[in-house]
């Protein structure tokens, strides 16, 4: 069961970094120097990864933290004499790391299989997508330090594996150790709890990622980072991707699948005979198993169901915007009507909005079965009920 997991494994990277040697990380933009004096906030905890040596004036210590020295790493006091470019004798300051929060899209880098990466950022994530999901692995750099807060509207967050300061973590025992170390308490923080389970998707049709309950985080991060707002779209009726936070012009499909549906190949098989085509050179494509909210009547809410969905966005302006996506949708519903019994896909509905027009349903196809299924399913319904009215009205039934 997880070879298929082993072969479609998403590796995501935390990009920011507590290091001593990070310009970023001081108030100054630079790493402080020998006539320097050197101050970390009394009561903010933090961990700091030091590669080389320094010469510093004077430093203040916070309350709870660690240094993590390299080899041949240390600090000496400046000892007076002149160090050429470092003659302010400032106080610099180191920034407040409280504020990287697990669940900010930008703060994460997709390492993807290189069958992706040959595609040159042509496959993109769902927003909820970009933060690490239920079975991927995560990767902190090593040789760095980091405070992340993972606060989470779950108690527990789920994942594969996590790598850190070179060592991989792959199993709950392994984890559990390194959590009841003294880095541990430094590095993360907040209400979240993030759980090794060492195991990855068990289903070659996909798996969801997992991070829904987590949405309004994921798009309040982005919004903070965008302005507080979605970027503009210039198609009427624009459409909305489930795990995305902003809407989208271009097309969308929404696969029902049947059990032999393998995701990843359906995915290399878009690529290949569709996606690569010189004319979608400037289509961009996500696709993934999301679960979709059901209702009865519009009202009754139900289980949701899961379903493959596809979103295509393209790189037109004006009028054409959305309009090559939408061919390559309409392209993908062609191939589906032809052989989607065979790949595994019981049905499809496309939905597309570009500059100049909207279609609700453009393509919708099914294979024969499910289409008589529907059709006999609702003629048994009527049948039923026609037969319990008679019964009522005969005195029957009450």
């Amino acid at each position: 069961l997880l070879l298929p997991a082993a072969a479609t494994a998403v590796y995501k990277q935390w990009i920011p970094n507590t290091n001593f040697e990070t310009a970023s990380n001081w108030d100054e933009g630079r790493v402080p120097c020998a006539s320097d004096v050197v101050h970390f906030e009394k009561n903010k905890v933090v961990s700091v990864f030091v590669r080389s040596p320094h010469a510093l004036t004077d430093m203040y210590l916070p309350l709870n933290g660690e240094f993590v020295l390299a080899s041949g790493a240390g600090f000496a006091a400046f000892d007076g004499s002149w160090d050429p470019g470092c003659d302010s004798g400032a106080t610099v300051r180191f920034a407040d790391a409280e504020q990287h929060a697990w669940f900010d899209p930008t703060l994460w880098q997709a390492l993807s299989p290189s069958r992706e990466l040959d595609l040159s950022g042509r496959i993109f994530s769902m927003d909820e997508e970009r933060v690490p999901c239920r079975y991927d692995d995560v990767i902190f750099q090593p040789e760095t330090s980091f405070r992340v807060n993972v606060d989470s509207s779950r108690r527990v967050i789920h994942l594969r594996s996590i790598s850190l300061m070179g060592q991989e973590l792959s199993s709950p025992e392994a984890w559990a150790g390194y959590l009841q170390g003294p880095s541990a308490p430094l590095q993360f923080h907040g209400n979240g709890t993030l759980q090794v389970t060492g195991t990855g998707c068990p289903d070659k049709s996909g798996c969801d990622c997992g991070n829904a309950p987590d949405g309004h985080r994921i798009c309040a991060a982005l919004f903070r980072a965008s302005g507080r707002q979605c970027p503009a779209v210039t198609c009427r009726s624009p459409l909305q991707p489930l795990g995305h936070c902003c809407q989208v012009c271009g097309a969308t499909i929404n696969l029902d699948f049947s059990p032999d549906f393998d995701l990843q190949k359906y995915q290399d098989r878009l690529v290949q005979a569709l996606l690569s085509q010189p004319k979608y050179a400037g289509v961009r494509m996500a696709i993934s198993k999301v679960h979709k909210a059901q209702t009865f009547l519009g009202v009754i809410p139900q289980s949701a169901t899961p379903l493959i969905q596809i979103v295509l966005i393209d790189d037109e302006a004006g009028a054409q915007t959305g309009t090559t996506a939408e061919q390559l949708a309409a392209d993908i519903m062609d191939d589906i009507a032809q052989h989607g019994e065979a790949l595994g896909i019981s049905s499809g509905k496309m939905e597309a909005a570009t500059g100049s027009t909207f279609s609700g349903q453009v393509g919708s196809h099914a294979l024969s079965r499910i289409t008589a299924g529907t059709v006999l399913g609702l003629l048994f319904s009527l049948l039923l009920l026609g037969g319990i009215l008679f019964l009522h009205r005969k005195g029957k039934l009450r």
